[in-house]
């Protein structure tokens, strides 16, 4: 237990500092958080002509297949775009906004041109591959050839 000043320790002084050290920190991370949101989260700016996003996405592995489970919630069958060349998979499409009723008052879903590359770590039976679209999850199997 450290004894000593009971002022609460974002309002102590340190020597040679004019305000707080944690109020320092505190900017910083204001600053921090402000760009962070600007560029990849939060307060999204609209998604202009020729700029693409990339979905989250699970890629698993068994004996006989490869598994990538991309999240794409609210997509439609129509809106999604699967290519395969040699071992590189590209899953591309376009969510829209839907339509909404009233005043949004914050967003961070994204909406607009997506595109998820995958370089698969072996050889795939091009003949083996599969596609489920459920609960907004897009899963693709692979076969593996040995």
């Amino acid at each position: 237990m450290r004894r000593g000043s009971q002022a609460p320790l974002a309002e102590r002084r340190a020597p040679g500092w004019a305000t707080s050290p944690l109020a320092e920190f505190d900017d910083l991370f204001s600053r921090m958080s402000s760009l962070l949101e600007s560029t990849v989260g939060g307060t999204l700016a609209p998604v202009t002509a020729g700029v693409t996003w990339s979905p989250l996405a699970d890629v698993s592995e068994t004996d006989d297949a490869y598994r990538i489970e991309v999240d794409l919630p609210g997509a439609k069958r129509e809106d999604i775009d699967i290519e395969m060349a040699g071992q590189e998979l590209v899953i591309s499409g376009d969510l829209r906004e839907r339509e909404r009723a009233g005043f949004l008052r914050r967003g961070t879903r994204r909406t607009g041109r997506f595109e998820y590359r995958a370089l698969l770590p072996g050889e795939v039976n091009a003949e083996g591959v599969s596609a489920a679209l459920r609960d907004g999850v897009l899963t693709v199997r692979f076969g593996r050839t040995r």
